[in-house]
């Protein structure tokens, strides 16, 4: 009987109670409820007529739905869509370059072999503490530098950040064994290819956590724009919704002082065109999302070496 009971209890202990099962996936989905449901929300007082919405305030099911705010602020459609391209080259050619930069740094000062690992590591540790301050940063892109009026403006000043360095600095020395980086070594295979080829794969994760953090970085950026940017041609997305909502409120003020354009701009969206402004700008990027994830997968199912 002793020997009976001692093989169920692991058995038993692992396995969880239907009702206690049916609590966490509740509480689970109701959490996944309360962060999807903002959203959702946005998006239906997009859709509301702007008159109902002053009436009736805002409503999970409006009394009229209307596409006023989208048509209001896509007038300027090819303004917007130059935008849209603006931001989405800025976004993927600073997320590659960003990933390279701090994966190559991160992975030379996680090495215990690499000679001036300490100085490298409070070179980026400094940084995080210290800067020159906006005013001489402002003058070594665009005087410097010569970056002003130029889309690298909008890529370089994100491109390395320290906070990133320092993580995937952890992730290498914490997830990547030794073992594996001799293996290379003893195969005759150099740096790079050890690199490339061997700790690469198993820092996808990491990859993917600073691809997503640097890609949110650059398609919400608007102050490198707001800068250096004075070229239409050249303003990303956030700035150019910026430059919207900076309109509309100016025609609101001078509306309270001049009857005959108060009157002309009483059909003139206000709340309902901020939110198709937020869907508008956040639309896209949550595209993103389940493509890391199927990288945050992969990466966590790739074996490693056993100790």
């Amino acid at each position: 009987m002793s020997t009976r009971s001692a093989t169920r209890k692991p058995r038993d202990f692992q396995r969880l109670n239907p009702a206690w099962n049916v609590i966490f996936n509740l509480v689970a989905g109701l959490f996944a409820l309360l962060c999807v449901f903002p959203f959702i929300f946005i998006i239906i007082i997009s859709f509301t007529e702007e008159q109902s919405l002053a009436t009736n305030g805002y409503q999970l099911w409006p009394e009229s739905w209307s596409l006023s705010a989208y048509s209001y602020v896509l007038q300027n459609g090819d303004a917007l869509l130059r935008s849209y391209g603006v931001t989405i080259f800025v976004t993927v050619v600073g997320t590659v370059l960003s990933l390279i930069i701090v994966a190559l740094y991160a992975y030379g000062i996680s090495r215990k072999s690499f000679q001036y690992r300490k100085f490298f590591n409070f070179f980026a540790f400094f940084t995080m503490l210290f800067n020159g301050g906006l005013v001489p940063t402002y003058i070594v892109v665009t005087q410097m530098l010569g970056l002003k009026d130029s889309v690298w403006a909008l890529i370089l000043p994100l491109m390395v950040n320290a906070f990133y360095v320092l993580i995937m600095r952890t992730f290498f020395m914490t997830m990547v064994p030794d073992a594996i980086i001799e293996s290379g070594k003893i195969d005759g295979a150099s740096e790079l290819q050890i690199f490339y080829k061997l700790v690469l794969p198993l820092a996808l994760p990491g990859l993917a956590t600073i691809a997503l953090f640097s890609t949110l970085g650059y398609w919400n950026d608007w102050f490198n724009a707001l800068l250096y940017i004075e070229n239409p041609n050249l303003v990303p997305l956030q700035s150019m919704l910026m430059r919207i909502e900076t309109n509309m409120q100016f025609l609101l003020t001078q509306a309270s002082s001049n009857a005959s354009l108060a009157e002309g701009l009483q059909d003139m969206p206000q709340d309902t065109a901020r939110m198709a402004m937020v869907v508008l700008a956040t639309g896209p990027i949550v595209l993103a999302y389940p493509f890391f994830q199927r990288y945050f997968v992969q990466g966590l199912t790739i074996g490693a070496v056993k100790e």
